[in-house]
């Protein structure tokens, strides 16, 4: 059986970029939306997974980077058990997901 061209390029994406599909699956269907705001946290292209090295947990929250604080009040528990941020066009934070912590 042959595949399109539309058809291979989507087999591509699907295997290509499994986190863009758990994205879509969970979060964009989640209707979850900046805690402060209240605007959506995914629209296109807007939300990407962040290794779980780029995180610090401390008393106060999720350091990101060594440079941006987010509040355990602020934080959605990941459907995916992996850390997401979701971005506003400006780049700033609208929303992010960590998993659930067990010590």
């Amino acid at each position: 059986m042959k595949l399109g061209p539309a058809a291979c390029a989507f087999a591509f994406f699907v295997a290509a970029s499994p986190t863009a599909i758990s994205h879509d699956f969970w979060i964009n269907r989640g209707q979850y939306r900046d805690p402060l705001s209240g605007v959506h946290c995914c629209g296109p292209s807007d939300c990407a997974a962040i290794t779980p090295a780029r995180i610090v947990v401390n008393k106060e929250g999720y350091l990101i980077d060594g440079q941006e604080l987010v509040p355990f009040a602020e934080a959605y528990t990941s459907e995916d058990r992996e850390f997401w941020r979701c971005r506003k066009a400006d780049g700033s934070r609208r929303c992010f997901f960590a998993p659930t912590m067990s010590f």
